[in-house]
């Protein structure tokens, strides 16, 4: 009886990534081809991957990118199902996971903060442990921040340390947003929440322990972006910290 095969849809939400995306896609279709290469026990799944761009309407060209990209790398490797205007980042899963075929979906952002390379160890780690969901952890083991300044170092470990000591989740890192999710865990965390932006995350995680699924962790080196802006700012912490005394007082 041949082995099932597992397979890994890979959401990538854009909004301004034209310099980025080109280098990102390269890296995580080298990933799972190298993975495929040096792991022969794996190779049944190991190069059988998509990667799916969510652009917002990218007023800088990042449609057209993915446009070469797909041309480059053929249709079924790279899928592009764009959005007429930015309408926040659950439904841009909401909106992928439509058009997704794995039975494993990646999460992750494309401005090059998360690096491919780690989901090897995603991919073994879910599979050493059965886990439902393996999320990146940059305040765990050897996981860590690159590139930010001090003030950025302390709102992020003082959102965690917050969300820790209201929530209890059971996890170390609940605002990153680098994660592999079984696609039909995925699809039901997303029906039950209800934030939107940087509190999403954080409310996927608590609503996955209230229904028993369960988590790993793998650390990884977290790097602020090259190009491009960040979009964290005032009306972002504002919005998280509401968020959170929700979640506290809903949770």
């Amino acid at each position: 009886m041949a082995a099932s095969r597992d397979k890994y849809s890979v959401l990538l939400p854009t909004y301004n990534e034209r310099d980025n995306l080109p280098l990102i896609v390269w890296l995580l279709v080298r990933s799972f081809e190298e993975r495929a290469s040096f792991h022969d026990s794996l190779r049944p799944c190991g190069n059988d991957f998509e990667i799916i761009v969510i652009d917002d309407g990218s007023p800088d060209g990042t449609q057209e990118i993915a446009e070469q990209l797909v041309k480059i790398y053929g249709s079924d490797k790279i899928l592009l199902r764009p959005r007429a205007e930015k309408l926040g980042l659950g439904t841009a899963y909401i909106h992928g996971m439509k058009h997704a075929t794995g039975n494993f979906i990646i999460i992750m952002d494309a401005d090059l903060s998360h690096h491919p390379k780690f989901i090897p160890e995603f991919i073994r780690k879910q599979k050493e442990g059965n886990f439902d969901i393996v999320s990146g952890t940059r305040y765990k083991g050897n996981g860590g921040v690159h590139g930010w300044d001090v003030k950025r170092k302390i709102i992020s470990r003082g959102a965690n340390f917050l969300t820790q000591v209201l929530l209890r989740p059971g996890a170390s890192d609940l605002t990153g947003s680098f994660r592999l999710y079984r696609r039909a865990v995925l699809q039901k965390l997303i029906e039950r929440c209800v934030s939107k932006g940087y509190v999403f995350q954080m409310e996927m995680i608590v609503r996955a322990r209230q229904l028993g699924y369960s988590i790993g962790e793998v650390p990884i080196s977290f790097v602020d972006r090259v190009y491009g802006e960040s979009k964290l700012g005032g009306n972002e912490i504002v919005s998280f910290l509401q968020g959170l005394l929700t979640l506290f007082a809903t949770t």
